[in-house]
């Protein structure tokens, strides 16, 4: 059911637009895995889908599913699911007609399109439910009745635009264990499209930042996460902390002092990112403090569910870390804060 998807060098511009949508856009999503990408409103991720989709020709670029060119292919005949952030089903049908609706339009017929529907109504936990009509079901029930249905046409490629973000904060987690259900069972090749960063890292197997119509950086989670390809990246990602400074002798040398980094960094001017969870607060006790640590003042606590996130003036430089809430944190109070060599990465 699944094949790869390799995108090389997409161009798109609107007319009337003075960016490009996509610029020499490249991309690999290996058969069977699921690649989100991430990014700002207007930054080209839906422009993206459709382009994959057929629904739009590029400038310039190819598009190959299974290692075939679909330039010029028509957007019914390349193999592709997808599914909105609104579920676009027929209201005049059931749900099991709607499941259906590929396999009746293939020339199926209707015993056995209804047959092989019920399995996919089972696939997203929604066995009984074909007989409804789809104003009788629910948001998050619309949208499992979209997978199905973007399932049941067996696609090469399912492409799932923001499907989740109308749903309230635990369907959206019920549907991201529902995609995973679904991942183990049929293994579809998956492009998701998100503006959360949490939704990429709990659904997906690699990111993918896109800004302004150009790829950021791709790559695992964790290295979205802790190993941004760029400064911008580790923004976009949430990420905090930014200290200017040099890499020589294996330290990062800024305004914080010499900070060991990791052995392979590489050397010349660079700028030091550390995640805000990955620095260590520690109670302001210079008798026991340990080889490295930084003093500093808090300048702001803000209280975010179980943990605090603090700021800390660190001389010039103003660092952010989370702390929990038995740590006392009081404004103006005296902490000590530890780098982590593993946690630390530089981008140039």
């Amino acid at each position: 059911m699944s094949a790869d998807l390799v995108l090389d060098g997409l161009d798109k511009r609107f007319p009337g637009s003075p960016t490009p949508a996509l610029q020499t856009f490249s991309l690999t999503v290996a058969a069977g895995s699921c690649t989100a990408v991430l990014g700002p409103s207007g930054s080209g991720k839906s422009t993206l889908l459709r382009v994959i989709a057929g629904l739009e020709e590029p400038d310039a670029g190819t598009v190959r599913i299974g290692g075939t060119d679909v330039a010029g292919v028509a957007a019914e005949h390349r193999g592709i699911g997808m599914v909105f952030q609104r579920s676009l089903l027929f209201p005049h049908l059931t749900v099991l007609d709607n499941v259906a609706f590929s396999d009746r339009v293939s020339g199926m017929n209707r015993r056995a399109a209804r047959s092989r529907a019920a399995e996919y109504l089972e696939m997203v936990q929604l066995q009984g439910f074909g007989d409804r009509r789809v104003g009788e079901l629910s948001g998050g029930q619309e949208q499992r009745v979209a997978i199905a249905r973007a399932l049941a046409a067996e696609p090469a490629v399912l492409l799932l635009d923001e499907p989740f973000s109308a749903l309230d904060p635990a369907l959206r987690s019920d549907m991201h264990d529902l995609l995973e259900a679904v991942r183990r069972e049929v293994s579809p090749t998956i492009v998701l499209v998100t503006h959360d960063r949490d939704e990429a890292a709990r659904a997906s197997d690699r990111i993918a930042l896109l800004e302004r119509g150009v790829l950021l950086h791709e790559g695992t989670v964790l290295d979205a996460y802790r190993r941004p390809q760029n400064l911008r990246a580790a923004q976009l990602m949430g990420g905090r902390n930014e200290v200017t400074g040099e890499v020589r002798d294996g330290h990062h040398h800024s305004a914080l002092g010499a900070v060991p980094v990791p052995p392979e960094t590489p050397t010349g001017v660079g700028t030091l990112v550390i995640r805000q969870e990955d620095v260590a607060v520690l109670d302001d006790d210079e008798r026991a403090a340990p080889s490295g640590a930084i003093p500093g003042v808090v300048e702001s606590v803000r209280v975010t569910g179980a943990r605090s996130e603090i700021a800390v003036r660190c001389g010039d430089v103003l660092l952010h870390a989370e702390a929990p809430p038995t740590q006392r944190c009081p404004l103006g109070g005296r902490l000590l804060l530890m780098l982590p060599t593993a946690a630390v990465h530089v981008v140039a």
